[in-house]
């Protein structure tokens, strides 16, 4: 067995966001070339992603929007527009003629991620995967995202191989709000993040604990920027997150790994450090440990200085890797 593959392909470069955005394409170019000149594509293993299927996608996204989301696409093709200028209709969305398609083998390579794991072929993984998905609702585009990676691989791992707990920690400054709109009334997805109180997308109160069946298995942890966020998330993971999983128990555990709360990133407001998120990453991991054998999807969300991901992304997935 593996212990850590890494799901990646040149074509998550070719999601064009137009100039000067900051979720481009430079994101994943240098994110795997700090990977590769560290010797921890050779050592964890590749994995490629597949194209999702229209019924992968609809375990998430309504068919109203999956159309909405084609139309979209026809439009930007006959607007000439090829560079990213072109913005998708539900919201704050860049996208190029090939963005659908690319988001499709974003969500793909979330769920091949799963297989593997799930198969007992790696020990965990990681998605260097983009657009990023946590802002993406049910019906609806936002906040750079399509289509919501990590949900449908949450849902996909439910269905396909029967698990009734799959814990989803979302440490992404920004609340996504996606995910906890896609979960709210599911009692099989525990939700967990920990955010930026004070900016984008203004969701994520700790009153938002679910609704009806799903009630308090989602769990917001809102942070003011001025309280020290880096102490605050680590007495978070060490204190609230381990005490909630004692009744949950989770089966399955996925990372939305966001690293825009590091201190130097242009979005975030928060002073995490690199070495911080090798502690989320081992606390974690040994979460996955204690509950579900291990089994643990991480996929990239936010982060956007990128000198800032030559140094993360390598020290995350150093994190994942056994000692």
């Amino acid at each position: 067995m593996l212990s850590t593959v890494i799901v990646e392909d040149f074509l998550f470069a070719q999601h064009l966001t137009g100039p000067s955005h900051p979720e481009s394409p430079f994101r994943f170019k240098v994110s795997r070339q700090a990977l590769q000149n560290q010797g921890l594509l050779k050592r964890g293993g590749i994995l490629r992603p597949r194209l999702a299927k229209e019924s992968e996608l609809l375990l998430c996204h309504t068919p109203c929007y999956l159309q909405e989301v084609q139309d979209n696409v026809q439009q930007c093709i006959y607007s000439g527009l090829k560079d990213g200028s072109f913005q998708l209709s539900t919201g704050d969305v860049q996208i190029c003629p090939a963005s659908e398609k690319i988001a499709r083998y974003a969500v793909g390579a979330v769920l091949n991620a799963v297989d593997s794991v799930m198969l007992a072929q790696a020990r965990n993984a990681f998605c260097l995967v983009r657009p990023p998905g946590h802002h993406a609702c049910m019906d609806k585009g936002m906040g750079f995202c399509l289509y919501n990676n990590v949900a449908i691989g949450a849902r996909y791992a439910c269905q396909r191989y029967g698990l009734r707990k799959v814990l989803i920690i979302d440490w992404d400054v920004h609340h996504g709000n996606g995910i906890q709109d896609i979960f709210y009334e599911d009692p099989a997805v525990f939700y967990f993040s920990t955010h930026n109180k004070r900016i984008y997308p203004g969701t994520g109160s700790s009153q938002e604990e679910g609704r009806g069946a799903g009630k308090g298995f989602n769990l917001n942890f809102p942070i003011e920027p001025y309280e020290n966020p880096r102490q605050k998330i680590k007495e978070i993971f060490s204190g609230q997150l381990m005490e909630s999983m004692k009744s949950f128990q989770p089966e399955f555990i996925f990372i939305a790994a966001g690293f825009d709360a590091h201190a130097q990133d242009p979005l975030g407001g928060f002073n995490l450090t690199t070495h911080d998120f090798v502690d989320l990453t081992r606390s974690v991991k040994g979460l996955a440990e204690k509950y579900c054998e291990g089994r643990l999807v991480s996929v990239l969300e936010g982060g956007y200085n990128l000198e800032v991901l030559k140094e993360v992304i390598p020290a995350h997935v150093q994190g994942l890797l056994p000692p």
